[in-house]
């Protein structure tokens, strides 16, 4: 059995192989020979600390995920989101590797929305608003921002200071960043990322223009919302998986004759992605197991291309 653990992986991460990575699984998400089950939510032992398993299989890798968030890790100066993937050995059915894969997790989950804003924002896109100031809306904007050349990123915060701090942790890796309150950002921005833990909306549907693409990828779990319903009944719909996304992810507030569109049709251009300058598109992220098998493949990969001699 190999053994990934998470210092290696970390090391081993890019966005180039998370971007890679997240785009092969959500086109292998619509084949026929790929199956995604349902997730499961649970809790240890104090209902605060929760976990999620997903599981995917498709013709040539199988396995699963388990995520877990422990809240009050932070106190103690560790991570509070932890993930780690296992694939079968699917000749004998025993685990054939196991990846401790926290810090891709960040990776992965950032580059399933820069895929979908690769393929559904306007090409001239210049302005980003993020709503967060965590781990996670780091890696959105900075992955993001390899797809589209943002002139400014709009930080939207509860708290005033963190807002600031992360503004300038954005400066500091090469993006202009300013703190703004939620209608300036959403009013003046082309792409609208939202990555919080929120279950209620986080900006009125009116402040968002003409044209503008929206990414969710807080909402997984019953109850967790981060967009107005009023949005979701006129913009287009697009997801990674439908029927997780109707389940878990933020179009669980979608009207019901909505039908959100797999990304993985647009990537393979059996359905159309963005029709117009205009049109207002949305994508939910609500996470699936194929992204994170397809992410542990890639990281095996790497550590494979980097243990040959002379790379």
């Amino acid at each position: 059995m190999i053994f990934i653990p998470e210092a290696e992986s970390a090391a081993l991460v890019t966005h180039e192989l998370a971007y890679a990575a997240a785009r092969r699984a959500l086109l292998a998400a619509v084949d026929e020979d790929a199956h995604s089950f349902p997730a499961v939510l649970g809790h240890g032992s104090a209902r605060a600390n929760r976990f999620t398993v997903k599981s995917a299989a498709t013709a040539e890798v199988a396995g699963l995920k388990v995520g877990s968030y422990w809240p009050g890790n932070a106190e103690r100066g560790l991570p509070r989101h932890n993930s780690l993937v296992l694939l079968f050995d699917q000749e004998v059915g025993r685990i054939g590797a196991v990846i401790e894969a926290g810090q891709a997790n960040a990776y992965r989950t950032a580059a399933a929305d820069a895929v979908a804003a690769d393929a559904l924002a306007r090409p001239d896109a210049r302005a980003l608003a993020v709503f967060g100031t965590g781990h996670q809306a780091f890696h959105e904007c900075a992955a993001l921002a390899r797809v589209r050349e943002f002139e400014v990123v709009r930080v939207v915060a509860r708290d005033a200071d963190r807002g600031a701090a992360f503004a300038r942790k954005l400066a500091g890796h090469g993006l202009t960043a300013v703190p703004a309150s939620a209608e300036e950002a959403c009013r003046s921005s082309d792409v609208v990322v939202t990555a919080t833990t929120s279950r209620a909306p986080l900006f009125d549907a009116a402040w968002i223009g003409p044209g503008t693409h929206v990414a969710s990828m807080g909402s997984d779990a019953r109850g967790k919302q981060e967009l107005p319903p009023e949005l979701l009944a006129t913009a287009r719909l697009f997801c990674d998986w439908p029927a997780q996304s109707r389940e878990i992810g933020e179009f669980q507030h979608a009207p019901a004759h909505a039908e959100p569109t797999a990304l993985g049709h647009v990537l393979s251009g059996r359905s159309p992605g963005r029709r117009s300058a205009d049109e207002i598109t949305v994508f939910d992220s609500s996470g699936i197991g194929l992204q994170d098998l397809f992410l542990a493949v890639a990281l095996l990969e790497a550590r494979e291309h980097r243990a040959q001699p002379g790379s």
